[in-house]
């Protein structure tokens, strides 16, 4: 496939506006070797989906190296970022991660965006099927650029909550056995337990 084509097919965005309360400090910037936690998923998200913009402060995270958007509409959760990337978005598929799960792999993310071109939905989500712990994650999941009115009517209406935006979509779960990769870090506890 052509990079031009594959370029308009696909972009990736990595959510980081969120006030990391639970953490006490930006988890985006905790360091993960020689980098940061969101330079690493960035860089991972990228290279799964061709490019990545980082949606969140710009004067927090511009020095990283990766174009930042800030928020289109504050204060209103992960939605208010998944909202600012479809409407800055040129592709069809988007690839929407939060900035801190630590164990994503490009694999995952590739098969991810693989299977929501072939889906025919608006959004591909994983479900973890681990018994107890099952639910969708949509903080890593592809939307179709088309989901941006109903992002926009979600907000209108107050819904912030990501499970009950992505049950309003003609979305498709796709079935994930190992839930590792999707685990995400909240508190400084879960940060040293790694």
């Amino acid at each position: 496939m052509p990079q031009s084509y594959h370029h308009l097919m696909r972009s990736g965005f990595v959510l980081a506006g969120g006030r990391s309360s639970r953490m006490g400090r930006d988890k985006a910037l905790l360091p993960v070797g020689d980098r940061t936690l969101i330079e690493q998923v960035a860089a991972r998200v990228r290279a799964a989906a061709g490019e990545v913009t980082l949606i969140g402060p710009p004067e927090r995270y511009a020095s990283l190296g990766y174009p930042v958007v800030p928020d289109r509409v504050e204060n209103c959760g992960p939605i208010g970022g998944l909202y600012t990337a479809l409407s800055i978005t040129s592709a069809d598929w988007n690839l929407i991660v939060a900035c801190d799960m630590p164990s994503l792999t490009v694999e995952l993310l590739r098969d991810l965006l693989a299977a929501a071109e072939a889906s025919g939905a608006d959004a591909l989500v994983p479900m973890i099927d681990s018994g107890t712990d099952s639910g969708f994650e949509p903080l890593c999941a592809v939307y179709h650029r088309r989901c941006l009115a109903a992002a926009e009517r979600a907000i209108l209406h107050k819904i912030f909550k990501m499970h009950d935006f992505v049950s309003s979509l003609r979305f498709r779960t796709w079935a994930l056995s190992d839930p590792s990769p999707l685990e995400n870090i909240n508190t400084p506890e879960e940060w040293s337990a790694r």
